[in-house]
Order: C-alpha cells, then sequence, then structure tokens
C-alpha cells in the first residue's frame, strides 16, 4: 500500500477536525486508528471514491470558521508516529497486528487521565477506520474504561473495511457528517454473552450477537479469508445452507426472553437454526443482511428443509424473512438458552464454540456504555 493514501487520508481528516464543531470551547484531540489492509484502502476502486469525499469535506470544512477551541492530534498518536516506517501522518495510527486497536485504546485512555485536571479538560475523539473487527477491538477497551473518563471519549466508525456493519452509517460521507454538523454525543449499549460456568466468557458485541448457522458462516468465513475472491460471506451463506446440518447437529433449544422488567415474553423449545440480537434493532450483519430490518432487536429462525433454507435465504437481503412462519421476532433486553449440543456463536464477527457445559448460556443488554456521535434532532 502507498504511503501516500494514508498521507491523503490523514491529511483531510486533519483538515475536517480543526472546523468540528464538535465539543466546542474544549480542545480536541483526535486520534484515527486504521487498519492498513482494511477493503476500503486496498481495493483501488473503493480507494478513488473515498478520496473524493474526503476532499470534497475538507475542501467545504477548509473554507469553514475555525472551531472555538484547538484541535489537535492526540499525544499518542504523535508518539506512536516517530519511528522511521511510521507514516508521517497527522493524528494517524496503523495497527500492526490483532489487538492493536485495543492498545491504542488504552494509551489514549492513560493520556486522557493525565490530562484530568486541565481546564478546560480536552475530549478525546477515536476514529476507527478499518471493518467490523478494528471498531470491535477499540470499543471493548473504551467499554472497560472508567464511566468518568468515558465521558471525556466520542468514537466514530468510519466504513473503510469489506464489513462495515457495526460502523456509523453505510457511506463515507454520512459518517463524515457527523464531524461537520451539530451533533450530541449518545451513550449505546452493548450485548454480553455470558456462560454458566464462567469458564469462557463474558464476550461482547456491540452490533449483532447471535448463535447458530449465521455464526458457522462467519466462522468459515473468516477461517478461509483471503482464499476466496469476491463475497466469501456470501458464498458461506450458500454453503451453510447445505453443509450445516452435517456439520452441527441441531436439536431442539430452549429460548427464553425477557424485557426490561424482566417479564418473560417468548418461551420456545425447538430445534432453532439461529438466534439473533442486536443492540437496538434496524441492524444488519455480513455485509447488509438485513437479519433485524425493523425496530425489534431480536429475530430467531427455527429449523427448516433443506429447500426452505434455498428459498429463503435470499430474503435476508431485504428482510423480507420476518413475514415467513419460520421467523420469529421481538424486543427483548435478556435472552437465556439452554441446549445439549455444540453450537457456534458469534460477536460482531468473532466466532466461539460453545459446548453442553457451558449451558445454560445467556445474551443481555448491558448499560449504556460507548460514547457515539448522534446527529441532533431537527424540531
Amino acid at each position: 500500500m502507498k504511503t501516500e493514501v494514508f498521507e491523503d487520508f490523514a491529511s483531510a481528516l486533519a483538515v475536517i477536525c480543526a472546523a468540528s464543531p464538535l465539543a466546542q470551547g474544549r480542545p480536541l484531540f483526535w486520534t484515527c486508528i486504521a487498519n492498513p489492509r482494511a477493503g476500503g484502502f486496498t481495493i483501488g476502486s473503493r480507494w478513488k471514491k473515498h478520496r473524493a469525499v474526503l476532499e470534497r469535506y475538507a475542501g467545504e470544512a477548509g473554507g469553514k470558521k475555525r472551531r472555538g477551541g484547538e484541535a489537535l492530534p492526540s499525544d499518542t498518536s504523535q508518539r506512536r508516529n516517530r519511528g522511521p516506517s511510521s507514516p508521517k501522518s497527522p493524528g494517524l495510527i496503523l495497527t500492526s497486528r490483532p489487538g492493536d486497536a485495543g492498545d491504542i485504546v488504552r494509551a489514549l485512555l492513560d493520556e486522557a487521565a493525565s490530562l484530568s485536571s486541565s481546564v478546560p479538560s480536552p475530549f478525546f475523539l477515536i476514529i476507527t477506520a478499518g471493518g467490523d473487527g478494528t471498531s470491535l477491538e477499540a470499543q471493548l477497551a473504551l467499554y472497560e474504561a472508567h464511566s468518568a473518563l468515558r465521558s471525556n471519549f466520542a468514537i466514530l466508525r468510519l466504513p473503510m473495511g469489506t464489513g462495515n456493519d457495526g460502523a456509523d452509517a453505510w457511506e463515507l460521507g454520512g459518517a463524515l457528517d457527523l464531524l461537520t454538523e451539530e451533533v450530541t454525543i449518545e451513550y449505546s449499549r452493548a450485548l454480553r454473552l455470558r456462560t454458566s460456568t464462567g469458564g469462557k466468557g463474558p464476550f461482547l458485541a456491540f452490533n449483532i450477537l447471535s448463535i447458530g448457522l449465521d455464526a458457522f458462516v462467519t466462522h468459515m468465513t473468516n477461517k478461509m479469508k483471503g482464499r476466496f475472491p469476491g463475497d466469501s460471506y456470501k458464498l458461506w451463506v450458500d454453503i451453510a445452507a447445505l453443509l450445516y446440518d452435517r456439520v452441527y447437529k441441531v436439536g431442539p433449544m430452549a429460548l427464553n426472553a425477557y424485557d426490561e422488567g424482566g417479564n418473560e415474553i417468548l418461551s420456545l423449545n425447538e430445534a432453532l437454526l439461529l438466534a439473533a440480537m442486536g443492540v437496538t434493532g434496524k441492524r444488519t450483519y455480513g455485509s447488509r443482511k438485513m437479519i433485524l430490518p425493523d425496530a425489534r432487536n431480536v429475530c430467531v429462525l427455527r429449523q427448516m428443509s433443506l429447500f426452505r433454507k434455498l428459498s429463503l435465504k435470499g430474503l435476508f437481503n431485504t428482510g423480507g424473512h420476518v413475514d415467513k412462519k419460520e421467523a420469529v421476532l421481538c424486543n427483548a433486553s435478556r435472552l437465556e438458552f439452554r441446549y445439549e449440543y455444540p453450537v457456534l456463536a458469534q460477536m460482531d464477527g468473532e466466532t466461539v464454540r460453545l459446548t453442553k457445559e457451558d449451558f445454560p448460556v445467556s445474551i443481555e443488554l448491558t448499560e449504556p456504555a460507548i460514547p457515539v456521535l448522534r446527529k441532533l434532532s431537527k424540531a
């Protein structure tokens, strides 16, 4: 990957951040954590499109009045960029290994803690530029921080990966709008999976957490990533429809769903193909598969014949599956599962194998924890 790509990317972001109305009256320290292997950088046609959007937003920001307060790259980003092989790009840190994004966020938290007595206290903006894996790592580290420290942070997730279901917008321009327009800070919840013994987990997700067929698709996509050209997730959706029942036994699963008050709202005990729970409704996974197309945040699919799987799988692109007899949807804050056989779970694209000893398993919404940017609603 040419260095110029990241220089252009970071330089445009620096101009946009310098004019951002975010945290007016406070110093704004920004850091972009980018995965250099993300498709938004490495696929030529995508980068060309992203570069044009960045140039347009930077050009508009350059003509605006500068914000009421300085906007500078974080000290953490500047220290990370002092090595001979580091990109000389303002505020940009390129990840080099799994877990790097989380380590960078923890360093930013340390930096913020060291400046906590400053008046006015600085505000830290974390921008992730990668796929779902990069944003997952960053949010996990942010979630672990003390709430008082998190109150001086916000995270913006740019859609620069091949999988961008956890990004703040499908298109780059929609995400950059959150830097150029008046916004508010909201605290988003996470999803937490707990096993009965505690030997595995707990595990967190910030978009969708699910058990069953789709976790198998995610697992195989991750395992074979780089070996198949094109959309390997779509390929494994097709393969899984044929193979899943042969690899994993689909037996009776007891599922109970509860609302915020602890009241049971759903009880099933039958063969289930998958159960997916989102932080909210209207969420996608697998590169825009509309598993939760409306306000309901839980979707359960009953086991079905191979012919039925093949005939319904295309409906996940449009959300048309919700009207079929195999689908059960509801709004819940907690799910509980009991199961006798091994099964996979996935958390924003990361998977874990659950066995009989891990059950009962629960998936629940956490308290609001992740500070994200939201546009101000128009009166």
